[in-house]
């Protein structure tokens, strides 16, 4: 099976040399989302909860765009610029995925691009 290259309009673009995301094997791998506004390329908020919210929304946007969506993903792996943000991620994931919860490793980091408090990519099944 061949890759495929995943990008969308409705997720922001790459800031750099990588994809929004590659389709391979029935799998989808994105690259990491940090909480950009798509269309206007900023930051939407200084609220971790905001930026939480809109990294997922942008997540969600990448795996349409590959035929998926939040229920497939297998593993995520969230960055935070503050680890006391971590409860606050757990109470947004358990909204939005249900038992039994994907794999996980939550990894503290001193920063993000653009002053992001939270960044989070994924690995998903396809349809």
């Amino acid at each position: 099976m061949t890759k495929e290259y995943i990008h969308t309009d409705n997720a922001p673009s790459a800031i750099g040399a990588y994809s929004q995301a590659v389709k391979h094997n029935g799998l989808v791998y994105l690259s990491g989302q940090i909480p950009l506004d798509p269309k206007e390329m900023i930051i939407v908020s200084d609220n971790i909860e905001q930026q939480i919210e809109q990294v997922f929304k942008n997540l969600q946007q990448v795996l349409t765009a590959a035929n998926s969506s939040l229920d497939n993903i297998i593993k995520l792996n969230v960055y935070l610029t503050n680890l006391e943000n971590f409860s606050k991620v757990n109470d947004h994931m358990e909204k939005i995925f249900t038992k039994p919860y994907p794999a996980r490793a939550a990894i503290g980091i001193k920063e993000l691009p653009k002053e992001a408090l939270i960044e989070i990519d994924a690995i998903a099944e396809t349809k």
